[in-house]
């Protein structure tokens, strides 16, 4: 395998080689997880599906930010690969409400609107809490020790104060109850909705709500497992999931002038869930 180039440019500023590395780098920054047993081998990501992957993680990172500017030729040269996919891909992402292609400019990452993330939120909530109660009953010991480490990393983060380190962890996490609730188009799904929320805020940090926070929300959803308790483990996760639904929705009210109701429209959005 060749040495991978270094590019340096208004994109961003990563590595870059064949496409078996720019795969290696999509499956870190999505959270492809497997199950505690053997896991199925992935299907091989098209050039198009890379590409696809490569923008959600950097919207998701931060190298890539609403409002600015970028090029097919940019992302072409970043990702080391022909302009015809990086194009493929980009047009998908626009289909998808990622981004916007403007003739003669390029594209920009699309902001996410107080709807949009109460409808995000409502689609987790339909997926992430049956999930939840479904990964409670059929999980074992081996799962149990992989969920551990998981929080276990997530608090080590935590103490020390590394954001970015603490939801890496936390997205893991996310997936590997997913997964473990046999929701596996279900995780994908919630990995291509993420990077609309990130364009809000870095993850969901205030004042009001710091990692610990975030953090002992997890509490009763580790007992939940631990216990088998599958309405106690739904439960804990729909809690979870609004709280952090509308810390988001909070933030994009305030930047879109503060005159929408926050409550009015997660109840819209996610009532019945």
């Amino acid at each position: 395998m060749t040495s991978p180039a270094r590019y340096r440019g208004p994109l961003c500023d990563a590595r870059v080689g064949p496409a078996q590395e720019i795969q290696a780098r999509v499956f870190v920054d999505v959270g492809y997880w497997g199950m505690a047993e053997t896991p199925k081998p992935l299907p091989r990501p098209t050039l198009t599906e890379q590409v696809m992957d490569y923008v959600r993680g950097a919207v998701a990172s931060g190298e890539i930010v609403a409002g600015a500017w970028y090029s097919v030729q940019q992302l072409s040269e970043v990702l080391g690969i022909s302009r015809s996919p990086v194009r493929d891909g980009l047009l998908r992402l626009e289909e998808s409400g990622l981004i916007q292609f403007t003739a003669n400019r390029g594209f920009q990452i699309v902001s996410s609107s107080p709807e949009d993330i109460a409808e995000i939120y409502a689609l987790r909530l339909g997926i992430e809490v049956p999930a939840a109660r479904r990964a409670a009953r059929q999980r074992n010991v081996a799962d149990l020790g992989e969920i551990d480490h998981l929080v276990e990393l997530m608090s080590q983060a935590a103490d020390i104060g590394e954001a970015e380190e603490f939801f890496r962890h936390e997205r893991a996490l996310h997936d590997l109850i997913l997964r473990l609730g046999h929701s596996e188009r279900g995780a994908r799904l919630v990995a291509q909705l993420r990077p609309h929320t990130r364009l809000i805020g870095r993850e969901v940090i205030t004042p009001r709500r710091s990692l610990h926070h975030v953090l002992q929300e997890f509490d009763a959803l580790l007992v939940a497992l631990r216990e088998q308790d599958q309405v106690a483990a739904g439960e804990a996760m729909r809690n979870h999931l609004c709280s952090t639904g509308m810390e988001l929705l909070q933030q994009a009210v305030e930047l879109n002038g503060g005159q929408a109701q926050p409550r009015q429209i997660w109840k819209t959005y996610t009532s019945g869930l």
